[in-house]
């Protein structure tokens, strides 16, 4: 009974204490992509490493239930791309397609059953419908250049447009920051 009574606040802590909000790895329009890094921010199929905790009697008590980001602390969830368009446009601009060619190159190093969410973002200027019809838009736009320039599978490739609901940590929400295109493994 005592033993329970010491781990379960334990493991509460340590799962609580891993639950943190998504990280994002966030990319200027000039960052270099690494293909590798893509792969490793949005694979999650990767082995979960499990802490233990140690109890009073020196015996040790997995921490079952771990969640893949307390798993992988430290690596991001996602990425965040600030991908160039035509203005009021679904039309990727030629300035972005070297960082989209290397997210390709990254989504290729994955397992062929990991799916990806590309989400579109945009800032808070325009109304709300108009926002998330353009990032919806600006989304599958992506998604079709990674299909029809690279050969990707389009069913593992989820695109959805989020306007201007999600804004990055640390912004305002009419900051030119938000319009980005986000990917996430799944």
């Amino acid at each position: 009974m005592l033993r329970q009574w010491i781990a379960t606040p334990l493991l509460l802590a340590a799962l609580i204490g891993g639950a943190r909000a998504d990280e994002v790895k966030v990319f200027g329009a000039r960052d270099a992509v690494d293909p590798t890094e893509v792969a490793r921010i949005l694979d999650r199929t990767a082995p979960i490493k499990m802490r233990s905790i140690r109890l009073l009697d020196g015996g040790a008590a997995g921490v079952a239930g771990a969640s893949a980001a307390a798993a992988k602390a430290g690596v991001p969830s996602a990425l965040s791309l600030p991908v160039q368009f035509a203005f009021d446009s679904a039309d990727i601009l030629p300035a972005a397609r070297p960082q989209l060619d290397a997210i390709a190159a990254g989504i290729r190093l994955l397992p062929s059953a990991q799916s990806i969410v590309i989400e579109g973002h945009t800032d808070a200027l325009g109304s709300d419908s108009y926002n998330e019809e353009l990032s919806q838009r600006r989304a599958l736009a992506v998604r079709s250049y990674l299909v029809a320039s690279h050969g990707l599978d389009a069913g593992r490739l989820r695109a959805v447009g989020l306007g201007e609901r999600a804004a990055l940590p640390g912004t305002k929400p009419a900051a030119p920051q938000n319009r980005r295109v986000q990917f996430r493994g799944e």
